[in-house]
């Protein structure tokens, strides 16, 4: 089990790949990780992801309150703890607002329809949640029905939202989203976009219960 001080780097250091990749700017996007069954440690409000200093991240706990740090917590923590209490799997979730992800919503297009193999198998679908003010707690309305069965969330207008078992596996999926996005856009410019058979799909299903995704 990882030490206080060795999640507080891990944090420090996929916000950093967060930022590199250009899925968050200046101080968007947030980033928590559980510490035990009703604990967690989450970014700061205000927090410059690809600059995080690990003594200023918070420990909180699923009231909200801040058990150690200064300052106050993401104002997303609403939906981190919906998450978490949701899931008692996910161990860690990174919601940031990678660009093409978050245009496919404004445009209203859609990542679920069955196009590209790889998103089938490992995410089944990829919803967008209805729109929801940022900072508020209808942030957490939005996605509390959809991460029952999704680890990929889209918010209307307002990024993503993704979550694993780790912090790698949450910014892999969100990597995934975000090259999936990147896809379906250049389809899009190149002609008509041409999705899978009905028997592809079912055979792209059948490995994926295989390969044991929920």
């Amino acid at each position: 089990m990882m030490t206080d001080w060795e999640i507080r780097r891990s944090i420090v250091h996929y916000g950093k790949l967060v930022h590199r990749a250009g899925f968050v700017a200046a101080t968007d996007g947030n980033i928590s990780v559980r510490m035990m069954e009703d604990r967690l440690m989450i970014t700061a409000s205000g927090s410059a992801l690809g600059n995080l200093d690990p003594a200023a991240l918070l420990y909180v706990d699923f009231s909200g309150q801040v058990l150690q740090g200064r300052g106050k917590p993401s104002s997303e923590l609403p939906m981190h703890l919906t998450i978490y209490k949701k899931r008692p799997d996910v161990l860690a979730i990174i919601h940031t607002h990678p660009p093409i992800s978050t245009a496919i919503s404004i445009a209203k297009e859609s990542l679920s329809q069955a196009v590209l193999p790889e998103v089938v198998i490992m995410f089944g679908e990829i919803p967008i949640a209805p729109y929801a003010t940022p900072s508020t707690d209808e942030g957490a309305k939005v996605v509390e029905s959809l991460i029952e069965h999704h680890d990929v969330i889209i918010l209307d207008h307002h990024g993503a939202v993704t979550v694993g078992k780790s912090l790698e596996d949450a910014f892999f999926k969100l990597e995934k989203l975000e090259h999936a996005a990147k896809t379906l856009l250049t389809a899009k410019q190149l002609g008509k976009i041409s999705p899978l058979s009905e028997e592809e799909v079912k055979k792209l299903k059948a490995v994926r219960q295989q390969l044991g995704y929920k």
